[in-house]
C-alpha cells in the first residue's frame, strides 16, 4: 500500500522544479493550515523526509511494515551507538510518515494513534539524548520533534492531503479524495471534490453525491 501512495505523490510532483522543492512550498502551507510552528532546522527536516519517503529504501519501508514496538527494541538495545542513533531516527521518521499518509489504515487495523505517537515520541526522544550526551548549547532537532509529535503529525497528514487532493483528473484519484474525506473531514480535500463537481456529504452508508 505504502508503495503505491508513495508512486501516485511522485507522479504529482513531477512537474516541480524538484522533490524538495515542491515539498517545501507545501509543508510551509501545511504549517500554516494546522498553525503549529516549528524551527527553520525541523522544517527543513520535514521537507528532507518527505523527500526521501517519495522514493523510499529498503530501511525506511522496514519502518512501515515490521511490527515497531520489535523495531523499537532493537534500535535502543544496539551495541553500536551510531547504529543505535540511525535505527532510532528512522524509526521516528517511519512512525511520523505513516501517521499522517496512512492513519487510515492503522485505524483499520485498531491500533491506537496515541500509541503511534508515543512511540514516534520515544525513537526520536531516545536519539536525542544520545546527542545531548555529546553536543553543547540548546535542545537539538530530535528534542523538537519529540515533544511537537503530535503537531509535526498535523503538518505531514495537511501534505498528505495536499497531494491526495491533486489526483482528481481520474475516477479511482477522485474516489481516493472522496475516501480520505470521509474519515478526516479536511476542509483542503473537501475544496478539490467540490471544485471538480463534487459535493462532499455524509450518508448512512457513505454513498458519493
Amino acid at each position: 500500500m505504502a508503495v503505491d501512495v508513495n508512486k501516485r505523490v511522485t507522479m504529482t510532483i513531477l512537474a516541480a522544479q524538484s522533490v524538495s522543492h515542491f515539498f517545501l512550498e507545501v509543508v510551509e502551507d501545511a504549517k500554516r493550515a494546522r498553525r503549529v510552528d516549528a524551527t527553520d532546522g525541523a522544517t527543513r527536516y520535514l521537507v528532507e523526509l518527505l523527500a526521501d519517503f517519495a522514493h523510499p529504501d529498503s530501511r525506511s519501508e522496514e519502518a512501515l511494515e515490521r511490527p515497531l514496538t520489535l523495531l523499537l527494541d532493537e534500535a535502543l538495545h544496539a551495541p553500536d551507538l551510531a547504529e543505535r542513533f540511525e535505527r532510532l531516527r528512522t524509526i521516528g521518521d517511519g512512525v511520523l510518515y505513516g501517521c499522517g499518509f496512512f492513519s487510515d489504515h492503522f485505524e483499520a487495523r485498531g491500533v491506537d494513534p496515541k500509541y503511534l505517537h508515543g512511540l514516534g515520541t520515544r525513537a526520536y526522544g531516545a536519539a536525542s539524548s544520545m546527542l545531548r550526551r555529546t553536543a553543547d548549547g540548546g535542545p537539538d532537532l530530535f528534542s523538537e520533534l519529540a515533544e511537537n509529535f503530535d503537531g509535526f503529525v498535523d503538518v505531514v497528514a495537511e501534505v498528505a492531503d495536499t497531494t491526495i487532493a491533486m489526483g482528481t483528473e481520474s475516477s479511482r484519484g477522485l474516489l481516493r479524495v472522496y475516501e480520505r474525506w470521509l474519515k478526516t473531514g479536511s476542509e483542503r480535500l473537501a475544496s478539490a471534490l467540490t471544485a471538480r463537481g463534487v459535493m462532499p456529504t455524509r450518508r448512512t452508508k457513505g454513498v458519493l453525491q
